[in-house]
């Protein structure tokens, strides 16, 4: 078996130790979109859904999403986040909503998976919200962009 450090010499699943990790600040950005038909776009866009204001919404499920990452992905450490950014923008040639997310802390541990957890929730919302008028709406690309801190430093993604 390949070493993982989310499993034990016994093979058994466990939470890393990250104790001997220095305090860092840690930023991750990420990015997802959802594709749907030009007239649920622009229903989004014109804040004319009977529900309320889907990116409203959308935003705040992705900041409780991020706060929540360590209650649904089980070997996730619970971390404290100093900032959360969710920027959601349409982009009506393409069809879609592009949905940026931001997650600063300081801590022993990366946020990528609470900037990922946040741009998928965040995008579910909008699927959600949007369901009845347009099922055929597809989440996709969804991706960490950057991440920044802790003994790995800096990486961006290529474009």
């Amino acid at each position: 078996m390949s070493y993982s450090p989310h499993f034990n010499q016994a093979g058994e699943a466990h939470i890393v130790d990250i104790s001997d990790k220095a305090v860092t600040e840690r930023v991750a950005v990420t990015e997802g979109y959802i594709q749907m038909q030009p007239n649920t776009l622009q229903m989004i866009a014109d804040n004319a859904h009977k529900k309320g204001d889907v990116l409203a919404i959308a935003r705040i499920a992705g900041i409780m999403a991020s706060k929540k990452t360590a209650d649904l992905i089980p070997l996730c450490h619970p971390l404290p986040i100093t900032h959360i950014d969710i920027s959601l923008s349409a982009e009506p040639e393409h069809n879609r909503i592009r949905c940026q997310t931001t997650v600063k802390t300081k801590g022993q541990t990366g946020v990528e998976i609470e900037a990922l957890c946040a741009t998928q929730c965040a995008l579910l919302t909008i699927y959600d919200m949007c369901k009845g008028i347009d099922r055929g709406m597809v989440i996709q690309s969804v991706q960490l962009l950057e991440k920044a801190g802790g003994k790995s430093g800096h990486w961006l993604r290529e474009a």
